[in-house]
C-alpha cells in the first residue's frame, strides 16, 4: 500500500477502572467516521499510569479479548499497552492486534525509575518491528521516546512508521514535543505519538499535545489538549523518495546495542 491511515485516539482515562475504559473507548472507535489500517491508543489505556500490580491481567483475558474484538470490528491494527502479570512478573505490554486476532506484544523497555515503575515492572529485552499492509512498523511506549539508541533506525532492520504510545504529563510536555520532531528527523521516518488527556490517580495531569510528523519533523496533524480522534495518511512514496534524495541514514555510525 502507497497510502497508510492512522487513527489517533486521545482521550482521559478512567483511573484504575478497565471496564469504564474499554467501554468508553469502545465508543469512540465505534463513532469513527472512516476505517483506517492502524488505530493507536495510549500507555495503559484500560487504567491510566498505574503502579497497583491488582490491574495487571494475564494474556488472554479482559484486555486482550477486547482488542481482538475491536480490530476485528474496525479491520485494523489495533495498537496500545497495559499491565500485564505473566510468569510471576508484570510487564507494561504494547500489543498490536490485528483484525484475525494475531497480535504482536513488546513490553516496554525503559522504566521510569522516578515512578518506580522499574519497582513493579520487568523491562523488555528486544525491540520490535513488523510489517503492516506493506508499511515497516516500530511501536515503543512514552519514556522509550527518550533513549534515541533504542528507537534508532537501523539498515538491518527498517522501518517506515515509529509509534509512540505515552502517559507523558504535562509539566514535561516540551520533551515530548521536542525528541518526537527529533526521532522523525534524525531517523528519517513517519512518527505518530499519542498521549492521553486529564489528571490521574497519582494527581498528574496530562495535556495530550499527541501529534503525527513526516520524516521532516513537520506536523501532519496536532491535536493540542482536547479528546479528540483523528485520522491521517501517510505517503510510502513520498518517504521513499525523501530518502532517496536526502540519504543521511547511510551515513549513521554502526553499532551494537547489548540489552
Amino acid at each position: 500500500m502507497q497510502t497508510l491511515s492512522v487513527t489517533l485516539i486521545q482521550t482521559d482515562l478512567f483511573w484504575e477502572n478497565p471496564t469504564a475504559n474499554l467501554s468508553s473507548l469502545e465508543e469512540k472507535i465505534a463513532a469513527l467516521p472512516e476505517s483506517s489500517d492502524i488505530i493507536v491508543l495510549p500507555e495503559m489505556f484500560n487504567s491510566g499510569f498505574t503502579m497497583n500490580k491488582s490491574i495487571a491481567e494475564p494474556m488472554n483475558l479482559t484486555t486482550t479479548k477486547w482488542m481482538k474484538q475491536m480490530a476485528a470490528q474496525t479491520g485494523s491494527l489495533l495498537i496500545g499497552s497495559f499491565a500485564v502479570k505473566e510468569g510471576g512478573n508484570y510487564y507494561n505490554r504494547l500489543i498490536c492486534c490485528k483484525p484475525d486476532g494475531a497480535y504482536l506484544q513488546n513490553d516496554k523497555r525503559h522504566l521510569f525509575s522516578m515512578g518506580q515503575e522499574h519497582l513493579t515492572y520487568t523491562p523488555g529485552s528486544s525491540r520490535l518491528t513488523f510489517e503492516w499492509r506493506g508499511w515497516n512498523i516500530c511501536p515503543l511506549v512514552c519514556y522509550d521516546l527518550r533513549f534515541p539508541v533504542w528507537s534508532r533506525n537501523v539498515g538491518s532492520n527498517p522501518y517506515d512508521l515509529l509509534i509512540y504510545v505515552a502517559n507523558w504529563p504535562a509539566k514535561r510536555a516540551n520533551a515530548w514535543n521536542t525528541l518526537l520532531k527529533a526521532r522523525a528527523i534524525e531517523n528519517q521516518t513517519y512518527v505518530v505519538g499519542v498521549n492521553r488527556i486529564g489528571r490521574d490517580g497519582s494527581d498528574l495531569e496530562y495535556r495530550g499535545d499527541s501529534v503525527a510528523l513526516d520524516y521532516l519533523g513537520e506536523p501532519v496533524c496536532m491535536l493540542g489538549s482536547a479528546e479528540v480522534e483523528k485520522t491521517v495518511r501517510f505517503s510510502k512514496s513520498e518517504l521513499a523518495d525523501y530518502r532517496q534524495k536526502f540519504p543521511a541514514l547511510a551515513d549513521s555510525d554502526d553499532f551494537t546495542l547489548h540489552c
